[in-house]
């Protein structure tokens, strides 16, 4: 299983390469930002998606919407500092299978994760 990690922050996207790793995903591409994980999404086809909301260039809501909009149906997580009610709503309905709000104990993304992995 490979999963594209996508995080403007170095230290969030190791911190969730660690989870992954943990529910055995040893195949993990990273982005620093929407564009450049929209070209790994497109030439890598990943199995496993998870967006940072906040991110430079493209946005991660404008990542998810670009994701289902070419008729994907891969799981996609969005990890966000702010779990305001419009956000997680606003998330939902561009097409995210789940929603974590950051910070988050590593405990709770791999529970998360184990909705989604087939290892």
């Amino acid at each position: 299983m490979r999963a594209l990690v996508a995080d403007d922050s170095g230290v969030m996207r190791k911190i969730v390469a660690r989870s992954l790793r943990a529910v055995g995903i040893d195949d993990i591409l990273e982005a620093a930002n929407g564009n450049e994980a929209a070209e790994a999404f497109q030439a890598n086809s990943p199995d496993l998606l998870l967006i940072d909301w906040d991110m430079p260039g493209m946005s991660g809501l404008e990542l998810v919407r670009a994701v289902r909009a070419s008729g994907s149906k891969v799981p996609i997580i969005m990890l966000a500092a702010d779990s305001q009610r419009g956000h997680v709503l606003s998330a939902i309905q561009a097409g995210v299978n789940d929603y974590v709000a950051k910070p988050f104990e590593s405990h709770y993304l791999r529970a998360k994760l184990d909705k989604f992995v087939t290892v």
